[in-house]
């Protein structure tokens, strides 16, 4: 089927009181691995693209394994793309059929902010295009994001910033955080529910989006050390901890740590366990299908 607006997916998400994950898609592996398994559980997903993954690839070679991924399957499915940093990449984007962006302003002055995000508002919505913005800033680092600090979201500025950007979405900072080192091992990460209620009252009507939102499973990271890598301190936030945010207006929930490292992990596996092998469809076929596992468990906590 064709590709979908986020918009479309979102009133699906309310009227049921789920979430919908958006996974980061960086090589025909995840495309598979993730849209095989929501087509076997019969959800609806968000394909979304980072600004470091095209730069590894041409955006072109993302848009056709996504149709590819379209005509293969009979699930919606939505093209984001993820933290686009000006209005050039946001428009190059709407121009050539992602049907949803992300105009990442957040380290910006609110009134900067908000004339960027309104800005690409302005292109995407006579396109049908859908836009999601953010409003406070998460600490970590992921590709091309980075903040060494948090700053929560304040519930006082979301309704002016919606009201004068006409975003169709928006990124909110709530305790989540960047990449695979959110918190120390053995910490019991709470996020911040109140300020959440308290933007939702605000914004009753608007979805909300979770960033940094992995949990960083702790198998697959043991996987990597005990094969020869070294990730050191790395623990992100449990599902059952992201799960309780759904009831306060989170419709979209960003996964693409989880994915990275369960395929890393069974690579690392393979290669020691297999060592004579050098067909990269021996090794990528196990790891897409280890990937397989942690998409079907993000959709059955999430959306299902």
């Amino acid at each position: 089927m064709p590709l979908v607006t986020t918009k479309t997916l979102f009133a699906w998400a309310a009227k049921n009181n789920k979430a919908l994950c958006a996974f980061n898609i960086n090589n025909l592996e995840g495309v598979i691995a993730v849209t095989e398994t929501a087509d076997e559980m019969k959800l609806p997903i968000i394909l979304q693209v980072s600004k470091a993954s095209r730069s590894y690839a041409h955006m072109l070679y993302f848009r056709k394994l996504v149709e590819a991924a379209c005509a293969c399957t009979k699930i919606p499915i939505a093209l984001h793309l993820d933290h686009g940093d000006s209005f050039e990449i946001c428009r190059e984007c709407i121009d050539n059929g992602f049907t949803s962006v992300m105009i990442d302003g957040s380290a910006l002055p609110f009134d900067e902010n908000i004339a960027l995000t309104k800005k690409v508002v302005d292109y995407a919505k006579p396109r049908g295009v859908n836009v999601e913005g953010e409003l406070g800033e998460l600490a970590g680092i992921e590709d091309d994001v980075q903040s060494e600090v948090s700053h929560f979201t304040n519930p006082a500025t979301v309704k002016e910033f919606v009201r004068k950007t006409g975003v169709t979405s928006l990124a909110v900072s709530v305790g989540t955080s960047h990449g695979a080192h959110k918190f120390k091992p053995g910490t019991d990460p709470k996020l911040r529910l109140d300020i959440l209620a308290a933007i939702q009252k605000e914004i009753p009507n608007i979805p909300l989006v979770l960033h940094g939102a992995s949990s960083v499973t702790a198998a697959d990271v043991q996987t990597i050390n005990l094969f020869g890598g070294k990730i050191e301190n790395a623990a992100g936030i449990p599902e059952s901890e992201i799960a309780k945010t759904i009831p306060f207006g989170v419709r979209k929930i960003n996964i693409d740590s989880d994915i990275r490292l369960a395929f890393t992990a069974s690579i690392r596996k393979y290669f020691c366990q297999f060592p004579s092998h050098f067909d990269p469809r021996q090794y990528l076929k196990p790891a897409r299908e280890h990937v397989k596992e942690i998409v079907k468990r993000k959709l059955e906590f999430f959306t299902k």
